[in-house]
């Protein structure tokens, strides 16, 4: 079974939506994370995707309160990120309610504190952020490009005790068209042993069980749910069937 993971992303304490990462091409869907936060808690989701969309590009994280509302008014497991770059960033978020977090520029830039933070916290709570465009990682709010190729990026961390992977191909986010699946085929068959979540391009179930073919165990969801393209109901539906 493949579990559907909604995401909320976060611009000035909305929530948005971006297009290809372009922060000109935001749609903004509700002034009260929260309150979308517990629509999703309601038919039966147990994990939130948030994205501090105002903290990836900057150099701290910067919706933190949201991020504290969120988990305050609701009993969501949250994977948080965006802004994550220094000791006092992942403190705030883990004070602020986060159960995991996930890096990605850190990991780039900083691999020593990231490898320090699977250490200290736990693979467990601890996500690598792997986005991509072409193949090579972004970083900085998918502003800028590392150069470096992704698998050989997941299989350093592998080595340093990483278990949970979020990959988004940043040309496909936002866009509904469908998602990296050659991509993610790529990812399983040369990154052993990851737990692969799925990210960017979702247009409705058909891709959700396209991943699932694949054995993509977590999918994570975003425009399409805002969109209708999944309904809430489309998720109680999965969330029963993943959880029998």
């Amino acid at each position: 079974m493949i579990e559907i993971i909604p995401a909320i992303d976060i611009i000035d304490g909305r929530c948005v939506r971006l297009s290809k990462g372009d922060y000109e091409q935001r749609k903004v869907y509700s002034d009260s994370p929260e309150e979308v936060a517990k629509a999703f808690e309601g038919v039966g989701c147990r994990r939130l995707h948030v994205v501090d969309l105002d903290g990836a590009k900057s150099s701290h994280i910067v919706n933190y309160k949201s991020l504290e509302r969120i988990a305050t008014y609701t009993n969501l497991e949250i994977d948080f990120g965006g802004g994550i770059k220094t000791e006092d960033d992942i403190r705030i978020a883990f004070d602020c309610g986060a159960k995991m977090i996930t890096g990605g520029s850190v990991a780039v830039k900083n691999p020593e504190m990231f490898v320090s933070w699977i250490s200290r916290y736990g693979a467990d709570r601890i996500i690598l952020g792997a986005d991509v465009k072409g193949r090579h990682i972004a970083t900085n709010g998918w502003f800028d490009n590392s150069g470096i190729e992704i698998t050989p990026f997941v299989n350093s961390y592998i080595e340093k005790g990483i278990t949970k992977v979020i990959s988004t191909d940043i040309g496909c986010d936002g866009m509904l068209q469908g998602t990296a699946i050659d991509l993610y085929k790529e990812l399983l068959a040369e990154c052993e042993g990851i737990y692969l979540i799925a990210s960017g391009g979702v247009a409705g179930l058909n891709d959700v069980r396209m991943l699932e073919e694949i054995n993509v165990p977590a999918v994570i969801a975003g425009k399409a749910i805002y969109e209708g393209y999944i309904t809430l109901k489309d998720l109680e539906n999965e969330n029963l069937r993943f959880t029998c």
